[in-house]
């Protein structure tokens, strides 16, 4: 019976260094804290090595260092900070490709990784050819596996507004992010369980806000940066926004 009980007492383990990694995760997103990012997957790194097969695990070490990877490119430019950068992207895509090997149908995983498959091509056509198809593979089992999951509607939008030229693609991008802001109401009516992701409504609104402002809906624009900021005051993407469409001109 000792090797059961061994199990057990590591995947007791785990489940408390997961635990403490969402409360550090949850500190870092509230302070957008690059360093509590750190913390934070440092917490799913020893989780996923307690419970290696945990999908959960995995997905929220990908959560996490890709939530530092945004932070690190808000960052001024060295190549101390590309470097970090590059390395939280690398272990985010690793840590999220564990994820979906383990459970083929999980959501947020999927959105994430296309998520990150778009960061990499940035516009560059040949990079598109290379990661193109991952994108669309990653987003279609997204939507699939998570139709009504806020994050899943919330990532893809912002996907779309990043590649968005002309305005019926940016409409389309509102339109999804006004989805993704539906369904992050409905999903706070009711109690999170152990574990369960709860982050992304405030970017989601600053992205509203974004893709308001380039629509030129500045009043609109302001609205949705103001509840962004509310809800998320070290937001500094909705703080700039709302003073780009309250400036006087």
């Amino acid at each position: 019976m000792l090797i059961p009980a061994l199990v057990m007492r590591a995947e007791d383990v785990a489940d408390k260094l997961a635990e403490a990694g969402v409360t550090e995760f949850t500190a870092a997103y509230e302070a957008w804290d690059g360093a509590r990012f750190g913390a934070a997957a440092e917490f799913f790194r020893q989780a996923t090595t307690n419970a290696p097969t945990s999908s959960t695990f995995f997905y929220w070490l990908g959560a996490a260092q890709f939530h530092r990877l945004l932070q690190l490119q808000t960052l001024p430019a060295s190549r101390t900070n590309q470097l970090a950068a590059e390395a939280a992207m690398d272990a985010a895509l690793a840590a999220l490709s564990s994820a979906v090997k383990l459970d083929e149908q999980h959501a947020e995983s999927h959105a994430l990784l296309g998520t990150l498959y778009g960061m990499k091509i940035d516009d560059n056509t040949l990079r598109a050819l290379r990661f193109g198809p991952r994108l669309a593979k990653h987003q279609k089992q997204a939507l699939e596996f998570g139709p009504e999951n806020p994050r899943v509607r919330y990532l893809l939008g912002t996907c779309q507004f990043h590649t968005a030229k002309k305005p019926a693609a940016q409409r389309e991008a509102l339109t999804t992010l006004l989805a993704a802001e539906t369904l992050y109401v409905k999903e706070a009516s009711r109690a999170a369980r152990p574990l369960e992701p709860r982050w992304g409504h405030s970017s989601c609104l600053t992205f509203i806000g974004r893709t308001y402002e380039l629509l030129g809906q500045r009043t609109e624009a302001a609205d949705y940066f103001r509840k962004a900021l509310a809800e998320h005051p070290a937001d500094h993407l909705a703080r700039q926004g709302l003073a780009r469409v309250t400036e006087k001109k």
